[in-house]
């Protein structure tokens, strides 16, 4: 039997790792958004070139791959029991070509997200809790944010391409 080891992540959900038989270490990191990340990783005993994979899952594909591996939706259970109702902690990290790389962090209630805080910035291997605005944000920083799933939505929308809404084209619907 596999020991899966189960940790919880404060304010972002559950994470559960495993050694597989020829030991690969394999996680999965529940967040309380609703979408999974499945990770790959090394120790530090592994050495530099052990390869690292992230893949992020939302809700629907989640399931569709713990249906094909044969499993349940245990996760999604435990991971239920740590909810808060309409709060949402989430993790955003930045590439070298979102928009928030290499600007202030700034306020984002001025431009129109009200009730959504950044809760901290890691960087390496620290973390700046709390940061002002005029926090400089580099490519490989994790914004750590909380506020309603819609928020947090908006607010990511608005770090990857400084955009608030999504571009309307001629062929989008009206309303959207």
């Amino acid at each position: 039997m596999v020991d899966v080891r189960r940790v919880k992540l404060p304010g972002v959900g559950v994470l559960h790792t495993f050694v597989t038989q020829d030991g690969g270490k394999v996680g999965v990191i529940t967040h309380r958004s609703g979408h999974s990340d499945l990770i790959t990783f090394s120790d530090a005993e592994d050495g530099a070139d052990a390869a690292k994979v992230s893949l992020r899952l939302d809700e629907d594909e989640a399931h569709t791959l713990a249906e094909l591996l044969g499993g349940t939706r245990i996760t999604e259970s435990l991971s239920k029991l740590d909810a808060i109702p309409g709060l949402s902690i989430d993790w955003f990290t930045v590439d070298y070509d979102d928009y928030i790389a290499g600007q202030k962090l700034g306020n984002l209630a001025s431009k129109g997200v009200v009730g959504l805080t950044v809760v901290a910035v890691v960087r390496g291997e620290s973390a700046n809790p709390a940061p002002a605005d005029d926090f400089t944000v580099f490519p490989g920083d994790t914004l750590v944010v909380a506020g309603s799933p819609e928020k947090v939505s908006k607010a990511f929308t608005f770090y990857r391409t400084g955009e608030l809404k999504p571009k309307v084209t001629a062929d989008s619907p009206p309303g959207g």
